[in-house]
């Protein structure tokens, strides 16, 4: 949709992004004043890439204080009607400063990724798969799960068919292609997938689903959380990022003649994941209740490996029914604390370097790594991955590839926000940490 073409009945047009912390903000312009704000966007300040999830002020050590501003502007191909919001529309922004991008942008990072691949011939589709937890406020401000349930139920279907038909239609009305649908295993749990796209058109996507599912659960009298543990005994909630490579149209990954199906390049694509994986989650693991759902026997991909089918390998390759071998991978230490932009962009950063260095990602791990002694675990290369986010943000700082993809400043930033919430939630109960997260996520 152009931008001079706003929805009928417009009455305010959100400009939205998405910060360090992966929380989605915005400032809304009345239609009578959007003139004003077409071409240079809104302002914000530059700090705002410096705020955690837990306090509204910037992290020490972000290198951001009061002084600075940048202009959000509005990538005007992603305006759409918002169809839980009468009268608002929503426009997804690109961070600018000084007329040109600026580099603390996280649209930009992932841009600057995409174009990294394509520099390699490669086009990168992704999807990203949300499993999000319904919750009914219940009194003094406590919450209990909307349904008792058990994975798949058709039962959780019927109970919820009103919420989840809303919620569909709704992301229909915003050219996000629902696929799929059932109850998960947690208590009030749910999943809804979409089709894959682009890797930035599959990140709008990912803030849209986000602020879709949110939304229309309110519309409901319920809370729809993505926090990766809420309950501490019950299934936490993951965002997996599956993944494919192309170039002019075929998909690169499988090859009927190469062992398990993988072709050279998905192989070193794979090996790059699992070279840089315990730095790779402080970006798509990167809250401290991010590690509570990553545990043994817990489906969540505890120890760095891949397998196929193995969904308790941090890397899992799906089999194809129909093809030679397999179409995409499945990166299962992700969840919805992540920024997508960053998350993504990151990703390609560490798989593009396995490409580029031909790295092996060894032989497929085919049982529950688990379930290995750690003798057996080291004699097949299984390391356990980061057990906290304080582990994984130490990884992160060595990783000079991840690092250098980001730029010092963005890196400096995003560190210094995870820092001050690992140090806000040091030592908290996993109950403290819910009451502060569960509607921010």
């Amino acid at each position: 949709m152009s931008e001079q073409k706003l929805p009928e009945g417009t009455s305010f047009v959100r400009f939205l992004w998405c910060d360090n912390a992966n929380v989605i903000r915005g400032k809304a312009v009345h239609v009578t004043q959007l003139e004003h704000y077409r071409q240079h966007g809104v302002g914000i300040s530059a700090a705002q890439q410096a705020v955690p999830a837990t306090v509204d002020a910037p992290a020490p050590g972000a290198g951001f204080g009061p002084v600075g501003e940048v202009r959000l502007v509005a990538d005007w191909s992603t305006l759409m009607a918002l169809p839980y919001a009468a009268g608002h529309a929503r426009v997804l922004g690109d961070m600018v400063r000084d007329g040109k991008p600026w580099p603390l942008c996280p649209r930009e990072f992932l841009r600057r990724m995409a174009a990294e691949a394509a520099r390699l011939g490669l086009e990168v589709q992704a999807a990203f798969e949300n499993e999000f937890y319904l919750l009914q406020p219940t009194e003094g401000g406590g919450f209990e799960p909307a349904d008792r349930t058990l994975f798949a139920a058709t039962l959780a279907m019927d109970l919820n068919r009103y919420i989840i038909d809303d919620m569909a239609e709704a992301l229909l009305a915003q050219g996000v292609p629902v696929e799929q649908y059932y109850p998960e295993s947690g208590p009030g749990q749910q999943e809804i997938t979409v089709r894959h796209s682009e890797v930035r058109a599959a990140a709008d996507r990912q803030i849209v689903f986000r602020e879709t599912v949110r939304a229309v659960a309110r519309r409901h009298g319920l809370i729809a959380s993505f926090l990766p543990k809420i309950f501490p005994d019950d299934a936490g909630s993951g965002c997996h990022i599956h993944l494919s490579l192309w170039r002019d149209g075929k998909n690169l990954l499988p090859d009927a003649a190469a062992p398990h199906g993988l072709s050279a390049t998905a192989r070193g694509f794979l090996g790059g994941l699992l070279h840089h994986l315990p730095a790779l989650m402080a970006v798509t693991t990167p809250s401290p209740n991010s590690y509570h759902r990553i545990r043994p026997h817990c489906w969540s991909g505890a120890f760095r490996c891949w397998g196929l089918d193995n969904r308790e390998a941090a890397l899992r390759i799906p089999t194809d029914p129909d093809g030679p071998g397999p179409t995409h991978l499945e990166i299962k230490t992700v969840d919805a604390t992540a920024n997508p932009y960053l998350a993504l962009g990151a990703v390609l950063a560490a798989g593009l370097d396995g490409i580029r260095r031909e790295l092996d990602p060894g032989d497929p791990v085919q049982v529950d790594p688990g379930d290995l002694s750690e003798a057996e675990r080291q004699a097949k290369a299984i390391d356990p991955l980061p057990q906290d986010l304080g582990q994984a943000l130490d990884h992160f700082r060595q990783d000079d590839v991840l690092q250098t993809a980001l730029g010092s400043d963005l890196a400096r930033a995003f560190t210094a926000v995870r820092q001050a919430e690992r140090e806000a939630l040091l030592g908290k109960e996993l109950a403290a940490e819910v009451k502060l997260l569960l509607e921010r996520y």
